[in-house]
């Protein structure tokens, strides 16, 4: 049996949880400017599956990328690390 490779993990929170099984995440880097330099916030919205649709906006998660499930969603839960109040 071969290993598996390395699959990225992101932290991000979620702002949508609006479809069955999926939620929306908005993970959140830093990167420096080319021009000026300076430091610059992105944000990338990642589509998650959430099987037992236990998120909940606002939650802070950890997601794990993984095989292509529908058209958009190539993410999956990993943890709630943090609840919403």
């Amino acid at each position: 049996m071969t290993p598996r490779r390395k699959r990225k993990i992101r932290t991000g929170r979620v702002i949508s949880n609006r479809m069955q099984k999926t939620v929306v995440v908005a993970v959140e880097r830093l990167i420096q400017h080319p021009r000026y330099k300076r430091m610059v916030k992105r944000t990338d919205k990642l589509y998650v599956h959430d099987g037992k649709e236990e998120c909940k906006i606002g939650d802070k998660i950890q997601v794990m990328e993984t095989r292509p499930l529908s058209r958009l969603k190539r993410w999956r839960v990993v943890s709630v690390l943090e609840k919403a109040e």
